[in-house]
């Protein structure tokens, strides 16, 4: 099952994606840049093994699209991209125009109902107070036959306190939070309880199993090589070492 993607999914690409996070702060075109390319190219394996058929030509939704470094990935696969975002300074962060990019909350898209061949977001199910409303919204304007991919940072993994630390979550939200101010001076850019919530595997699992209107065809680590996807399997376990979560959902 899923053959390319599994051969996409190789522990050079792990360590190259896990070396370009350290400049997420300081300079966003490093890691955004590479993020964006593999976000593609996953996106492309993904519906090569489940549909037959490559990006081009192909309608995607972003929700949360952030710096519109993905755009020209997309673009670059023939794809129609559309970006939501909630935040425009977001939209703006790394002066790029894209065309078509919406403005629009992911508990609420600004869609009709089966719009999109494929419905995507990365890293943003943790930062939104109704996460799986958002899963719902995503499922909703996904076309019957589409693909639905949610991909999310876990809580409980080394990265789920964000720029807050690796291990400052693990005692707590607003623990971090308050360390982080001591340190710099200033909020975080996540605010725990505000911008930054606490979502589990488990629940994201929970929900893709139970939906109505679509099959769950896959769930696996977002950045570990494919020898490592057991590891969703094991509860407790994969809440500290999955660390991103993606589910692939196929639309009745």
């Amino acid at each position: 099952m899923f053959p390319r993607t599994r051969r996409f999914s190789t522990l050079p690409r792990s360590w190259s994606l896990l070396r370009a996070i350290r400049h997420e702060q300081t300079r966003p075109e490093l890691f955004y840049r590479p993020l964006a390319e593999d976000t593609a190219g996953l996106l492309e394996a993904l519906l090569l093994d489940a549909r037959g058929t490559p990006l081009s030509g192909t309608s995607v939704l972003d929700v949360g699209g952030g710096p519109g470094y993905f755009a020209a990935a997309f673009a670059d696969r023939g794809a129609w991209y559309v970006p939501v975002e909630p935040d425009v300074g977001e939209m703006a962060a790394a002066g790029i125009s894209v065309p078509g990019s919406v403005r629009g909350d992911g508990q609420a898209l600004p869609f009709r109902t089966g719009r999109f061949d494929v419905v995507y977001s990365s890293n943003v199910a943790e930062h939104v107070p109704a996460p799986w409303t958002m899963a719902d919204e995503m499922l909703r304007v996904t076309r019957p036959g589409g693909l639905m991919v949610l991909s999310y940072t876990l809580w409980l993994g080394p990265f789920g306190g964000h720029e807050t630390g690796l291990w400052e979550h693990y005692v707590g939200g607003e623990f971090a939070r308050r360390r982080y101010e001591r340190r710099h001076g200033h909020p975080p850019k996540n605010v725990w309880g505000e911008s930054l919530f606490n979502v589990s595997c488990a629940a994201g699992l929970r929900w893709a199993s139970a939906v109505e209107g679509a099959d769950l065809l896959l769930a696996f680590p977002r950045y570990h090589p494919s020898w490592a996807w057991w590891m969703v399997r094991v509860p407790l376990l994969r809440e500290f070492l999955v660390s991103n979560l993606v589910v692939v959902l196929r639309k009745h």
